[in-house]
């Protein structure tokens, strides 16, 4: 879904997938699905270099940038967690350091995330943002 398509394209057919469901069990189903989807992460990275800091459960991040488009991976030994590491995986990853450092998240509150997931998710969920805007910002100049 994510290749070659603008962020903001990604975060409405996002919102879309979300909208198809009536309720909240399904949509944490679709979430666990994405995460079930995500590439095995080496486990030569599974270290406190990778470790994403403010989560709850253990979540390991990586990027590597190529033809200007960064690439992100991700694992956490959370089902919901991985869940959301998928989410943000199909809007960010393959996009260049520009457009992740100009897009907004307004697509999480549309799909209702912060309303339904715990505290300690939400901000484990910032983290793991935090961490894909910082990288994003270091390559801004890199990848222009």
């Amino acid at each position: 879904m994510s290749e070659g398509m603008a962020i903001k394209d990604r975060q409405e057919a996002i919102v879309k997938d979300f909208n198809f469901f009536d309720d909240w069990s399904d949509k944490y189903a679709y979430l666990i699905s994405l995460g079930k989807s995500l590439a095995p992460f080496p486990k030569s990275k599974k270290d406190a270099a990778h470790m994403v800091k403010g989560c709850q459960s253990q979540v390991w991040f990586d990027a590597t940038l190529s033809d200007g488009r960064l690439s992100f991976c991700g694992v956490s030994d959370a089902a919901i967690v991985s869940g959301l590491i998928g989410l943000l995986l199909k809007v960010y990853s393959d996009a260049t350091a520009k457009e992740i450092t100009e897009s907004n998240t307004d697509f999480m509150t549309e799909i209702g995330l912060a309303k339904h997931l715990s505290a300690t998710r939400n901000n484990g969920l910032h983290a793991m943002l935090n961490y894909i805007y910082t990288t994003a910002q270091k390559y801004v100049d890199v990848s222009a």
